[in-house]
């Protein structure tokens, strides 16, 4: 037997074909009318869009606390404000919480917020007496906590306005949530701008004292916090008079300098707002000229001299001429007193 034989053999003859069906003699249905879909209504337009409109925003609510999340454990590679920075590229390297000196942390907490530790990213009274001041004083002052600065120069702008004020809120509350207090001081520390284009201390560190961050001595650390409210205005390396006064205050504040000689916080009213402005009880320029005019007091405040006597003088007793008192003698006038001294 033929192995390639199949075993069964096709059919030689074609299959027939199948009788076509006779026609069914049914009634012929009548023209269908064509249906037109009716459109939606204003109501259901606007519910769906509300509908994609709050699942879109779900979607988007979960980015921002997984990436809040994820750098708990990773250090962020950048930041807004050094994306924004006028200075490119910006001089920034991470450094661990192992190689932070503990007088920088204790400086940062003192000059900046000293509730820190104990608010949840809020400092109430300080913004109640930040608004206090802001409607008696031009200066504005602000009120904002280690962990809002956090947020603001993590994942924001600088620029003010309602919709940064409630990211900000929003970011605030994400970061004490799920950072630690430990890790949100430093991640601010490593991104904080302490000169332009200067951000973190080691990159400071290395700017303005060429050394490191963990070598850097407290008086270093203290010139690094006391121009953190506007680094951009005073400097670590030429600290003026107002950052000076904040570097000898923050000193006595984290035991660095004795306790006896504690002394109020410096305002910023003590530092002029522009270079050349000249403020309360300071000296004329030197460059002054005799042309300029000076203020001129009202006609009942001038002095009184000595040919024209003071209009708001008491007369003299009306007496008669026979009981009035010889006038006393007038005392010679009595030589300048010299200026006082005060300690350094």
């Amino acid at each position: 037997m033929d192995p390639n034989r199949p075993r069964i053999e096709p059919s030689v003859a074609p299959r027939a074909a199948a009788p076509p069906l006779p026609p069914l003699d049914e009634p012929a249905l009548p023209p269908q009318p064509v249906l037109h879909l009716a459109r939606p209504t204003l109501f259901a337009r606007v519910r769906h869009a509300l509908l994609w409109g709050f699942l879109a925003l779900f979607l988007l609510a979960l980015v921002p606390p997984g990436a809040v999340l994820a750098m708990r454990w990773f250090p962020p590679p950048t930041s807004s404000f050094m994306l924004r920075s006028e200075v490119q590229p910006v001089a920034y390297h991470w450094v661990p919480r192992e190689r932070i000196p503990e007088t920088l942390r204790l400086a940062v907490v003192a000059a900046e917020d000293q509730k820190f530790w104990t608010h949840w990213g809020f400092d109430f009274i300080a913004i109640a007496e930040a608004l206090e001041h802001n409607e008696k004083s031009k200066r504005t002052r602000g009120a904002s906590t280690i962990t809002q600065q956090t947020a603001k120069n993590l994942f924001l702008w600088p620029s003010r306005s309602w919709v940064r004020k409630g990211l900000e809120v929003t970011f605030t509350l994400l970061l004490e949530g799920l950072w630690s207090k430990d890790r949100i001081l430093e991640v601010y520390l490593n991104i904080a701008e302490f000169g332009p284009g200067i951000y973190g201390v080691d990159a400071a560190a290395q700017k303005f004292f060429n050394k490191p961050a963990d070598k850097l001595t407290p008086t270093e650390t203290a010139q690094l916090a006391a121009v953190l409210p506007n680094p951009r205005k005073w400097h670590v390396d030429r600290p003026g008079p107002y950052v000076q006064a904040r570097v000898d205050w923050i000193l006595v504040h984290i035991g660095q300098r004795p306790r006896f000689s504690v002394f109020p916080e410096p305002e910023p009213e003590m530092a002029p707002a522009e270079p050349g402005v000249e403020l309360p009880g300071e000296a004329a320029p030197a460059d002054a000229t005799p042309d300029q005019e000076m203020p001129v007091a009202p006609d009942d405040e001038q002095p009184a001299t000595e040919d024209e006597p003071a209009a708001d003088a008491a007369a003299p007793d009306e007496t008669p001429a026979e009981e009035a008192e010889p006038p006393p003698p007038e005392p010679e006038p009595a030589a300048p007193a010299e200026a006082p001294r005060y300690a350094p």
